[in-house]
């Protein structure tokens, strides 16, 4: 049950303290507000992967947990119960953000940009969240020997990048959790696109599971 509420616990603090950022910043009104919020979400995952990493792993996200799962190193239950948890954690938190600084602020949540289409905000997501989840089967693979201890650096380092390509076109999500949160309690534009953040990021992340399998060194796995 520890694991189970470690995701919990991580997945509402990415998501308070992510999506608190981009109300508190009011992202996508100027470069620095994106930049703000984009390395907002990114030490947010250092953080939780230094604090829960050894416990559950720190998926905080079903994304990773459903590449994790397909990459044979997860049983069914927990895939299922890691994302059940992760959703109940975001909730928590859009409901701590909505008393603080009201639902109508947005709460962070997602939505197709101005100018972009639904097309372009898809290819967006499942891109982003490919590469992101790609990152995370990398750097917490067995086979990276001492740079593992790493790991936790390198992909908040890449959720930052990520996000600051995203935020123009979905204002990223590449987290189905962070995302159903903030729009159940806002509604709205949030509410309509939201089926895109929650297919679109775990079509990557099974994509990430599949270009793993082609790259990734299974055998030198299993032997250490």
């Amino acid at each position: 049950m520890k694991k189970y509420l470690a995701e919990l616990v991580g997945t509402f603090v990415l998501t308070f303290l992510g999506c608190g950022a981009a109300v508190s910043l009011s992202c996508g009104v100027d470069t620095a507000s994106v930049v703000g919020t984009a390395v907002a979400f990114g030490l947010a995952v250092v953080a939780m992967a230094y604090t829960i990493g050894g416990i559950s792993g720190c998926h905080i996200n079903p994304a990773i947990t459903l590449g994790v799962f397909l990459s044979g190193k997860m049983s069914f239950k927990d895939c299922g119960l890691y994302m059940v948890f992760q959703i109940i954690g975001a909730l928590l938190a859009a409901a701590v953000l909505c008393a603080l600084a009201g639902c109508d602020s947005g709460l962070g949540a997602n939505a197709l940009q101005e100018g972009i289409s639904m097309q372009q905000g898809i290819i967006a997501e499942v891109v982003l969240t490919m590469l992101f989840v790609l990152v995370v089967l990398g750097a917490t693979s067995k086979t990276n020997g001492a740079t593992g201890n790493f790991a936790g650096l390198a992909i908040g380092l890449s959720l930052i990048l990520i996000h600051l390509v995203g935020i123009h076109y979905t204002g990223t999500s590449v987290n189905p959790a962070r995302s159903i949160g903030p729009a159940l309690l806002a509604g709205g534009q949030a509410l309509t696109d939201l089926w895109i953040f929650i297919v679109a990021p775990l079509v990557g992340g099974a994509l990430a599971a599949l270009i793993w399998k082609c790259i990734g060194c299974e055998k030198c796995e299993k032997e250490d």
